[in-house]
């Protein structure tokens, strides 16, 4: 039986996982958490088989900085990163970090099951190129604009006045972005996508 700790900060995904899981006849859930900063006491106390762990969590924990912990202290410890973000950069911190397989969310059950599987078996999988698709064309022109607005740090009633638009147009934009992204909070988006040089913000002055 592979005993599994999921690290997932949206509910009910989190849920869905471990009613999936639990179904499978050779894997069980281990426990869960929404925050990354958790699992390595979680590891120490549950001895979990692997961790299936989220990349942003919550209180803007990085899931790959504490996958790199407990592959330090509990090498044995298969360690899965999964996210909604198609960014090479990733991939290439989760293999520093010692991860063993690394999925995207929107990859389905039937896949993510087949990499749990796999790793267990000393097999990692990771995502070629062609399953990695650019971050680019991915927003509206308006869209980048309210990103790069919430980079700077403006309110929401500021956007409003610079876009000219209405509160509800604004949050049906947000409400967009967060859907594209699996983030289920503008600021948190802002902040990955600022760190990771996505979102050019114009000099001001």
């Amino acid at each position: 039986m592979i005993k599994i700790l999921i690290v997932e900060d949206q509910a009910l995904l989190r849920d869905m996982l471990e009613q999936s899981i639990n179904e499978q006849g050779d894997m069980e859930v281990a426990g869960s958490t929404d925050d990354a900063s958790k699992a390595p006491l979680m590891c120490r106390q549950l001895k979990p088989d692997l961790v299936l762990m989220d990349v942003v969590t919550a209180n803007d924990s990085n899931g790959i900085k504490y996958a790199a912990l407990i592959h330090k202290e509990m090498p044995d410890i298969k360690i899965v990163i999964m996210t909604a973000l198609p960014e090479i950069t990733f991939i290439d911190e989760a293999r520093k970090a010692g991860v063993y397989s690394y999925v995207y969310k929107n990859s389905g059950y039937k896949h993510l099951f087949y990499v749990i599987r796999s790793t267990m078996e000393d097999i990692g999988i990771y995502p070629g190129p062609k399953d990695t698709p650019s971050l680019s064309g991915r927003f509206t022109e308006t869209e980048i604009s309210v990103i790069r607005f919430v980079c700077q740090g403006k309110t929401r009633e500021e956007i409003i006045k610079e876009l000219d638009t209405t509160e509800f147009a604004l949050r049906t934009v947000i409400t967009s972005v967060l859907n594209k992204t699996g983030f289920d909070s503008i600021t948190k988006f802002a902040l990955y996508a600022l760190n990771l040089n996505l979102i050019i913000i114009p000099n001001q002055g």
